[in-house]
């Protein structure tokens, strides 16, 4: 079974606002040339969660390091 990692787990981890988080994430998944993977992945309404190691869950990662 894959491990999965929620955006709660992440914010936890990077010491971040959830709120905070989930704005910046909305707004990268709007622009598909930069972040294809997270555009690709963000489903409306639904918990932000990536698979542990996957290409989504790196690009998450970047944009929301201080």
């Amino acid at each position: 079974m894959s491990d999965i990692i929620t955006l709660k787990q992440l914010c936890a981890e990077l010491k971040i606002d959830p709120r905070e988080a989930r704005e910046r994430l909305r707004a990268a998944a709007r622009d598909a040339k930069k972040h294809p993977e997270l555009a690709k992945l963000h489903k409306p309404r639904a918990p932000w969660s990536w698979i542990k190691g996957s290409a989504g869950e790196k690009e998450a990662r970047t944009i929301l390091k201080p």
